[in-house]
């Protein structure tokens, strides 16, 4: 038994071939930058006490590290942790690696992944991230080396390498055929499979559907960002109770299916920073947040501003050369803008 599984009433899976042991579900912290400090260590050590042992954190993820090795180092030895640098060359991949060493109190990295790679990193350049990634592990620094990523040729690239240890990917029950063939490449590498983005950004919105449809792969690590007490009490409530597959459960994710699967805006962020400041990862799904999400938060001055501001797009077409999903967020922006002074003006009146 490995000290992930220690005092976990959570289901636990090996990650892969790492020789780690995970919870399912586990934390993903990148909305941690979004809770005060005080927050953020009560939601942190919340989890550890719910049963959660794997949490999952990035150097880009502003102070989110700082908050777990303020909530977590009094139980290191119990925990998984991983953690990601985007940095492009062996110097900055140590010196993300060191900071995140720091920042989390810790002597050692579980899992350290290449974050957001857009194609397959070298690991024969001596001045390149992957050198930087070996010298760590040769160090100690870290003991296992994935990747994350959103564009799914390139993932497959790096699997079949046979460089990386597991991989993180979006991964929900909108995702496409091909997106949806991953874990099982991962698998026959005996490589773990961490299933980032499982409510789709934001856009489903039945955690026991999402909870239920994860439960079909053995091998699929959840990690599901969480951000409020509320969401991590949804989370170990459904864990608890663990719904598998049935009718209803089915009939809910056909419907989502039907409603959202195919050219839609995941909020992976790829496109920003936008040329002239839109805020194109939220604005670009505009039309699905109003009606799948509680619409009066979006009715304020300054979300109203920021539609407004795609008026502003200049058509640089940079955020469709970026996006994974081959979107043109210029055309779709258009139509959101439209959609959203159509709603905006139908129901102003409601607030």
């Amino acid at each position: 038994m490995t000290t992930a599984e220690k005092n976990t009433s959570l289901k636990t899976l090996p990650l892969g071939n790492t020789g780690l042991t995970v919870t399912k579900p586990a934390m993903g912290c990148l909305p941690l930058q979004r809770c005060s400090v005080e927050d953020a260590v009560r939601l942190l050590q919340a989890a550890y006490e719910g049963g959660i042992r794997y949490f999952d954190t990035a150097n880009a993820y502003t102070d989110s590290e700082k908050k777990i090795g303020l909530a977590l180092s009094d139980v290191r030895d119990n925990i998984v942790l991983s953690t990601k640098s985007h940095a492009q060359d062996k110097d900055g991949i140590l010196a993300h690696i060191e900071n995140s060493l720091k920042m989390m109190r810790t002597e050692y990295i579980d899992l350290f992944q290449f974050h957001q790679v857009a194609e397959v990193p070298d690991i024969n350049d001596p001045e390149g991230p992957f050198a930087g990634a070996l010298e760590a592990k040769r160090r100690g620094w870290i003991r296992h080396i994935g990747f994350t990523s959103h564009r799914v040729d390139v993932a497959e690239r790096c699997i079949a390498t046979g460089n990386f240890e597991t991989c993180q990917f979006p991964f929900s029950y909108l995702s496409d055929e091909r997106d949806s063939g991953l874990p099982e490449k991962c698998k026959e590498a005996g490589m773990g499979f961490i299933a980032m983005k499982g409510l789709a950004g934001g856009m489903l919105t039945n955690a026991r559907a999402c909870h239920a449809f994860m439960e079909q792969h053995d091998n699929v690590v959840p990690i599901w960002g969480i951000q409020k007490m509320e969401e991590l009490q949804e989370w170990l409530a459904v864990a608890k109770e663990n719904p598998v597959m049935d009718e209803e459960l089915a009939e809910v994710i056909r419907k989502d299916r039907q409603e959202l699967a195919g050219s839609f805006c995941r909020s992976c962020g790829y496109c920003m920073p936008c040329t002239v400041g839109i805020e194109i990862r939220n604005c670009a799904r505009m039309n699905m947040l109003l009606r799948r999400s509680p619409w009066q938060q979006y009715m304020s001055d300054e979300w109203y501003a920021k539609m407004q501001k795609i008026n502003d797009c200049v058509n640089c077409r940079v955020c469709v050369s970026k996006c994974p999903y081959g979107l043109d967020q210029p055309s779709l922006l258009k139509y959101m803008l439209k959609d959203y002074n159509e709603f905006y003006e139908s129901h102003k009146h409601l607030l």
